[in-house]
């Protein structure tokens, strides 16, 4: 009895033993296809090539924005005391109900749900414009406005880089045109805080920079040698001619 006792215990050693060796393999090779298993998981297939959730959620946020931008847009050109926040109000409307009758058709050819009125944060931005006036009214408007655009860049950027629809790719460089439109407009108000925006962004990072040190005051650096091209040197396409800032 004491034989067969001591038997079990060799095996039941020996197992757990075998256990504890495969479960690191395992384990690894789960977190190793986890990024490529929930992409597979949360695409479905369409006409125009696979949709993901990030391509939904996108959607939705392009949905989101014309919701509470157009009524703030709408909002400025009836209130703001200076014509260059009027001009940003108008071309918040013209852009984001192009871009909302845009989304709209996409959404409904792939068969994506969206929503019909700001979510409580964007709503709450609207209240908080509606209750200024004046001086005041403007940089909320200014800043509120350019802050919400910055991040939505940084999507359209993402999807506009990975989606495999059609649809939705184009959506995306039809949205990178109309935000950056509009962050020019409201850079153009002269209100927007940018020390603000870039503290935001500093407290929100996570690495640290990488870029070269800055040069020691009143130095004066040699400037950098041109690129040049090499190879076949006839081209078609001419340099832009939009003047540096």
């Amino acid at each position: 009895m004491r034989r067969v006792n001591g038997t079990a215990l060799i095996i039941a050693a020996l197992v757990a033993t075998l256990g504890a060796l495969a479960y690191p393999v395992w384990s690894y090779a789960d977190r190793s296809g986890t990024g490529q298993a929930n992409l597979d998981a949360s695409t479905v297939n369409t006409q125009w090539g696979p949709l993901s959730a990030t391509d939904r959620d996108f959607l939705v946020k392009v949905r989101l924005a014309g919701l509470w931008e157009m009524p703030a847009g709408q909002q400025a050109i009836e209130r703001a005391p200076t014509e260059a926040v009027k001009a940003a109000g108008d071309h918040l409307v013209v852009g984001h109900t192009d871009l909302d009758r845009r989304a709209r058709d996409v959404a409904a050819k792939l068969g994506v749900e969206l929503p019909n009125q700001p979510n409580e944060q964007q709503q709450g931005w609207l209240r908080e414009l509606t209750a200024a006036s004046g001086q005041e009214y403007e940089q909320k408007f200014a800043n509120l406005l350019r802050n919400a655009h910055g991040k939505v860049f940084a999507l359209i950027a993402q999807v506009r880089h990975t989606t495999r629809n059609t649809l939705i790719r184009q959506l995306a460089s039809d949205a990178n045109a109309t935000v950056l439109d509009h962050i020019t407009m409201l850079e153009g108000t002269g209100f927007v805080d940018f020390d603000s925006i870039a503290r935001e962004a500093a407290g929100g990072a996570t690495a640290s920079p990488t870029g070269p040190p800055a040069a020691p005051s009143g130095a004066v650096l040699p400037l950098p040698v041109p690129a040049t091209p090499t190879g076949d040197q006839s081209f078609t396409s001419r340099p832009s001619t939009s003047p540096m800032p």
